[in-house]
This record gives structure tokens, sequence and C-alpha cells, in this order.
């Protein structure tokens, strides 16, 4: 123990300048991500076991501190990430996927709730714990499925498909969070005789978060819109691309909004309002930016995986990954069948809808801090579903990447490792 801790305080010890250790993990992680297209990995996974090695986990060089203060980071890559889901909706080729979208994006999200809620009921007998951990299940993790999407320039019906889930799913995710959560909190308070806030209020706090949220990205299409087709350089066009996902990114942070709907629904109006020539130009620039941040994401992501919370996975994380996981393939597949979509769709799509972190983590937060303060059996509630969720996370972190490559290369839509 004395030698793990001596590992960990030495960047402490020596105090090394930040942009030294960005420029470290940047490149660590570059060469190290490399390598793993000679085991057949996906380039994400050596970024995240970079981030879990120089994290508090292991080295500590990338410390809570250093977490904090890069947080923009994350942030900035996830605005990215969204802009580059919506560039994809057009309405046209929405329309060409017709119903089965629609139906995938309800079925996964409410099979799952529906089986890890039944799932964990079965194991605890308690039920406002059960409901909860199945309002947590829907939500996604889109940075996971674009990364491996744009790693090996996957094009096809299955990629479009995968964008427009990846796309919404979350949204809905939310709006059953919001009706989950409202009725385990009820059959919390009504056993401990307090008062919660009323049905309404929470839900009306999700589905305005979702409204407002919309209603900030459309504008700030509309403003990027009328700036851009002014624009002629390639260059400056990038400078204004970048400068409008900043501030879009910042109001919403500065609101509370979801800065992931917000942009997504700037690059849905974009796409569907602009001329091809300038949103080919827009998903150029794209492309070449889009490396770096995932580099520096995903090894900030990684270096935020605490591997000392894998031991609280248990039954209950198991049972709970288990479930999860047939949910969304499952429901994805029964969507896709109903809705009379490809059959590569129906067989391969769930594969790459599996990640789960930030938004799972942040409703898991808002479970433990609303549920202990109601009493003792609510504050219990409220751990073991922050515990349970951050320990699935690193494995769904993992395994969806790659369940995703999979998926994309059995449907034919990627091209061999050794061409990329």
């Amino acid at each position: 123990m004395d030698f793990i801790y001596s590992i960990q305080s030495w960047p402490a010890d020596i105090s090394l300048p930040h942009l030294l250790i960005v420029g470290l993990m940047t490149i660590a992680g570059f060469y190290f991500g490399k390598t793993m297209k000679y085991i057949r990995l996906p380039s994400i996974i050596g970024f995240m076991l970079i981030g879990a090695l120089l994290g508090p986990s292991l080295l500590n060089l990338v410390n809570e501190g250093l977490q904090r203060n890069l947080s923009f980071i994350t942030e900035i890559a996830l605005g990215f990430v969204a802009v580059s889901i919506g560039l994809e909706l057009s309405f046209s080729t929405l329309k060409q996927q017709g119903l089965s979208i629609i139906l995938i994006i309800f079925s996964e999200s409410l099979l799952t709730f529906i089986l890890v809620s039944a799932g964990v009921y079965l194991l605890t007998g308690n039920l406002p714990l059960s409901i909860l951990f199945g309002a947590v299940a829907p939500a996604s993790a889109p940075a996971g499925t674009v990364a491996i999407i744009q790693e090996y320039k996957a094009k096809g019906s299955l990629t479009r498909a995968l964008y427009s889930v990846v796309g919404f799913d979350d949204g809905l995710g939310i709006i059953i969070f919001g009706f989950a959560f409202t009725f385990a909190r009820s059959l919390i308070t009504n056993v401990a005789g307090t008062d919660g806030p009323g049905f309404l209020a929470l839900i009306s706090r999700p589905l305005l978060e979702i409204v407002l949220s919309a209603a900030v990205g459309s504008f700030m299409a509309v403003i990027y819109c009328f700036l851009a087709r002014r624009l002629i350089h390639r260059r400056d066009l990038f400078i204004l691309t970048f400068a409008i996902v900043l501030i879009s990114t910042g109001i919403c942070l500065w609101l509370d909004l979801s800065f992931i709907l917000t942009n997504m629904v700037l690059g849905i109006v974009v796409v569907n309002t602009q001329p091809r020539r300038l949103i080919q130009k827009i998903r150029d620039q794209l492309t070449e930016v889009m490396p770096l941040l995932f580099i520096l994401f995903f090894i900030l992501a990684g270096s935020n995986l605490h591997l000392s919370a894998l031991p609280a996975l248990g039954l209950t994380g198991l049972v709970y990954m288990l479930c999860r996981s047939a949910g969304l393939m499952g429901g994805a597949w029964f969507g896709a069948l109903i809705g009379r979509a490809e059959k590569k769709i129906r067989k391969y799509l769930g594969m790459g809808i599996l990640s789960q972190a930030g938004v799972a983590i942040g409703l898991a937060l808002i479970v433990k801090q609303e549920f202990s303060q109601i009493n003792a059996a609510g504050a219990e509630i409220g751990f073991k579903v922050i515990t349970t969720v951050t320990a699935t996370s690193i494995l769904f972190e993992i395994i969806g990447p790659i369940l995703t490559k999979i998926g994309l290369e059995k449907a034919g839509e990627i091209k061999s490792v050794k061409d990329n």
C-alpha cells in the first residue's frame, strides 16, 4: 500500500505544468491507440487505457484537480460530437428510414427500462430501487459510437441508423427518467411521511430542458447560417464553427441546459437548410479536428474510470448489465422488425448502442442527491444506484465501442483494419 501511495503522490511532489501533462498524455494516447489496431481493437480503447493508467486509480498524473481544470475539453468534444450527429440527420435521410427509427428508439428505451426494473426487483424486492435502475438504464454515450464510425469511415444504412438512434434516444431516456424518478420518489416519501416536489413540477423540468435546449440550438443555427454564407475561405468557416459550438455549449452550461441536445439541433437545422457544398465543407473540417478531440476526450474519460468502484459491481451490477444489454439489443431488434428495417439493422444496430457513461452517471448523481435528503432508506438507494452505475459504466465504455466495431464490420460498412 505504501508503494502504491508513493507512486500516486509523486506528481504532486514534482508539480508538473498542466500543459506538459496534456502534451504527454496526448502523444501517449496517440501511439497507444495506434497499437490497438494490431490486436483489432478500436483506438479509443487505447486512449481510455492510457487515461486509466495516468488517472487517480493508478499513477495519478491526471489527478482530480487536473480533471476539473480540463473539464472544458470534455464539454468541447461532446459539443462537436453532437454537431456531427446533427449534420447526419437530414430530413431526407430520416424520411428514408421512416417509421422504423422511431419504433427502434421507443422499443429499445422502453424495453430496457422494463427489463432492468424487473430484473433488479426480482433480485432485491425493492420497488423504488428497481424503478430507478430502470430509469437510468436507457441513457447512452454517443461519443463512443461516433468515434468508431469516424475512425473506420463507416458508411451505409446501419451507420445512418446509428446516428439517428444515438442522437434521439437520450432525449427519450431523460423523459423516462423524469416519470420514473417521480414515481419512485413518491413511493419513498409516502413511506417516510414527507412531502416532495409535486408530479408536475418534477416532470416539467426535463420537458422544459428539452424545449429550451432545442430553442437555443435553433437560434444559434440561424446565427451560424447567416454568418457562414458570407465566408469564402475554409479557414474562416472553421473558426466560425468552433466559436459557435463554444458559445452554444457555454450558454447551456450557464443556463443548466443539455448542450448535447442544443448542438445536435444546431447541426440538424444547418444540414436541412444550407447548400450541400457548405455542409460538406463543415463535415470535412469536423473530420480533421475530431481525432484530436477524441484522443483528449477518451483519455480524460479513462482517467475518470475509478477502478476502485469495480468491486462494488456485485450481483445487482451483473443483473443490471445483462438486463440493460438484453433490453437495448432486443428492443432495437424488435423495433426494426415491426418497422420493416433492413436485415442488417435488425441484426447489428443493438450492438452499437451499449456504451454508457456521462449522462447515466449524471442521472445517478441526481438520484443520490435527491434521495439522500428523504430518509436513511432513500440515502441507501441513492448510494446503491451511483456506485453500481459508476462500476458498470467502466465496463460498458470498454465493451460498447468494441461491439460497435464488430457490428459495423459484420454489416459490411467499414473498411478492413489494414485500410485504416
